[in-house]
């Protein structure tokens, strides 16, 4: 199957630059260009590619605002969104992964890094680096503003105990492969858990479950450490 992916972004030589890039792929192909986020959603809902790779910072509509769309529309839920950002910790990243983008990665990304984030976003899995994700929390999602909490005391409620202990090795980090040598259990159960959860949370993927369980105290972020 061939990822098709779509751009947004304002640098037209950074577009140009991740369209050769991708295109090199025998798995991969780019399908549509935007130079803004109002651009993004438009080119989204034509094309329903698997994956937008967003900028965050656009002049007029920026990725936010387009991720937010994106996310929140029914007939685009196929369509995953990795951001792009000068700053790994920013807020915008912050509020971009709670309207249900599924990753992040730096712009100095190395190329092997970026095709690597590509094919791990579009399988369906986040691409969240633990410690930029520990600090993210810690500054910005693990005392959510109100009206930005994703689940429900019902749905936390609805958890079995297995499915909140794999949700809580996810949140800290860990791979399907790395909590199944864990518990014991093989990474094809640990999926099943992870999906599980995700359905009785409402969670759009495994980036949106992890932000739920450090906004509702499964698990507790710790400060980073002062260099």
């Amino acid at each position: 199957m061939t990822i098709r992916v779509l751009l947004a972004d304002d640098q037209a030589l950074l577009r140009a630059t991740f369209r050769i890039l991708i295109d090199s792929e025998t798995d991969m192909t780019v399908v549509g260009e935007a130079i803004d986020g109002r651009e993004a959603v438009e080119l989204t809902r034509v094309h329903h590619p698997d994956l937008v790779l967003m900028d965050i910072r656009m002049p007029g509509t920026d990725g936010l605002a387009a991720t937010s769309a994106i996310c929140a529309d029914p007939e685009l839920s196929a369509t995953r969104v990795l951001i792009l950002t000068t700053f790994e910790t920013d807020e915008y990243v912050a509020q971009a992964l709670r309207a249900g983008a599924s990753g992040f990665l730096g712009k100095d990304v190395t190329a092997e890094a970026l095709l690597a984030g590509i094919r791990t976003v579009a399988a369906g899995d986040s691409l969240l680096s633990p410690n930029a994700t520990r600090t993210l929390i810690t500054r910005f999602l693990n005392s959510p503003a109100p009206g930005t909490q994703l689940a429900t005391p019902e749905g936390l409620a609805a958890l079995t105990t297995r499915e909140r202990e794999v949700m809580c090795l996810a949140a800290e980090g860990g791979s399907n492969d790395e909590i199944a040598e864990k518990l014991y259990v093989s990474p094809l159960t640990v999926r099943t858990h992870v999906h599980r959860a995700m359905t009785k949370l409402g969670a759009r993927d495994r980036a949106q479950l992890v932000v739920i369980a450090y906004q509702s105290g499964l698990v507790r972020a710790v400060p980073p450490q002062e260099s």
